[in-house]
């Protein structure tokens, strides 16, 4: 007896094919697969929307180191964490005792459960303060008219007290005592990697793997963790990364519908009716190419009223892509190009103008932003100052500029969101099912 397949069914089956089409198409076209590092020293894009990865927690180990009183006042290591981009609650956590009249010789959180009740919280700003759940009610008001946050644990489980992680004279974490002996992240891009290797072939390469950022944007547009498509072009300029990007694209399309038909029939029938044109559309049809500095005019002489300010030099937002791909140019792909500098990544090249990068945008109907890429700034001078402006310590990109400072040639390169690519091939829209067990804000299951 014929049962209904399951709709995550269909999906993992289109996934699998667009991952096979995406190495078939970059190996039929010389390219070279690079395995690029999950755990990373760098911030490809400069947003320090990163996931640390730190072995300095010792709870749940039976580890326990011992410090000074003074090492364990809380304010300079949480200025730090602050400092180095680290998300406190979702990143490292870290458990800070309150100083109170009765000093810090007390155990964490006694002072809390005593029958004077409550201790009143000192004020400082971003305070995380973990405590058990029989007195988070009573302490929680207080804490958030200070501007802090509640973390609630079970004692004696996952928590990590402020003294198991070691400290500078200064009070500043310890990093020379981690793992890897300087803060390490899960990455938010092989970007950079594929540039090295890039550079080694004189040649073009591609990595294909996970990457993770720690934005909490607990929406149907967003992942932790998720797949990255990165293509790098040595010897290339921004138009030809524009022809590789709409090469590709086409090439994948064109695999699905002629190879997951009975699936795209289903997906065509019961998720988005029209799908499978709105597809031939893609592979059939020329893309639109427009500045962004045309995109703004043409968004300001719609008349239509957005959610989002319009105005140059402000970021495009996803109702402003759809309203350009879906309405403006009918259902057409559309890339857009030539961005603000200031809304763009440090590694992108400057244009004549000084004020635009050499950036593009490739945008489909439902999903908006699809692709987005650039020419690499090749130049040194360039992409030291641009690391100034941005306040990016250059001694973590020192192998990045060695590209340039011993000589280089232009290149260029973009990145794709499979998942992105998943939800625009089958017409679903929640990205968390377009992935197999999603880690999102507050999942983590399986």
């Amino acid at each position: 007896m014929f049962e209904e397949p399951y709709l995550g069914t269909l999906v993992t089956r289109v996934r699998n094919a667009l991952a096979y089409a995406t190495h078939k198409f970059f190996q039929e076209n010389g390219f070279v697969w690079i395995s690029s590092p999950i755990i990373t020293a760098s911030d490809c894009e400069g947003a320090g929307e990163q996931f640390c990865v730190t072995t300095l927690c010792a709870a749940g180990t039976g580890k326990k180191r011992n410090f000074k009183k003074e090492d364990q006042e809380p304010h300079s290591m949480l200025k730090q964490i602050v400092r180095c981009g680290l998300h406190i609650s979702a990143s490292l956590l870290v458990a800070i005792q309150e100083p109170i009249s009765k000093g810090l010789d007390q155990p964490a959180g006694s002072h809390l459960s005593g029958s004077t009740g409550p201790a009143p919280i000192t004020s400082f700003k971003d305070l995380v303060l973990v405590v058990g759940p029989a007195v988070a009610q009573s302490v929680s008001t207080d804490v958030a008219e200070k501007g802090g946050n509640i973390l609630i644990s079970n004692a004696g489980e996952s928590d990590c007290p402020l003294n198991s992680i070691p400290t500078t004279e200064e009070g500043n974490v310890d990093w020379s005592q981690d793992f890897f002996g300087k803060p390490a992240f899960l990455t938010v891009s092989g970007q950079l990697n594929a540039e090295t290797y890039a550079s080694a072939f004189s040649d073009v390469v591609y990595t294909f793997g996970p990457t993770f950022r720690a934005e909490n944007s607990n929406t149907s547009r967003h992942l932790a963790e998720f797949w990255m498509i990165e293509p790098e072009l040595a010897f290339a300029d921004l138009n030809d990364d524009m022809a590789c990007a709409t090469a590709y694209l086409q090439y994948v399309v064109k695999y699905i519908l002629e190879n997951c038909k009975e699936d795209m029939d289903f997906f065509n029938t019961w998720i988005e009716k029209g799908i499978i044109n709105r597809l031939k559309a893609v592979v059939e049809k020329d893309f639109i190419q427009l500045t962004y500095s045309d995109a703004v005019e043409l968004l300001l002489k719609s008349k239509k009223k957005f959610e989002f300010p319009v105005k140059w030099g402000l970021d495009l937002q996803s109702e402003h892509e759809r309203y350009i791909t879906e309405i403006a140019f009918g259902g057409r792909p559309v890339i857009i190009r030539d961005y603000p500098k200031e809304i763009k990544a440090f590694y992108m090249r400057q244009n004549d103008d000084g004020k635009t990068v050499a950036a593009m945008d490739l945008l489909v109907p439902r999903v908006g932003e699809l692709i987005g890429g650039s020419q690499r700034e090749e130049r040194l001078d360039y992409l030291e100052s641009r690391l100034d402006e941005l306040k990016l310590n250059k001694d973590s990109y020192w192998w990045y500029l060695d590209l340039r400072r011993f000589g280089s040639v232009p290149h260029a390169g973009f990145g794709l969101g499979f998942e992105r690519l998943v939800q625009f091939a089958t017409g679903i829209e929640n990205i968390r099912d377009a992935i197999p067990f999603p880690r999102s804000p507050g999942s983590a299951d399986f």
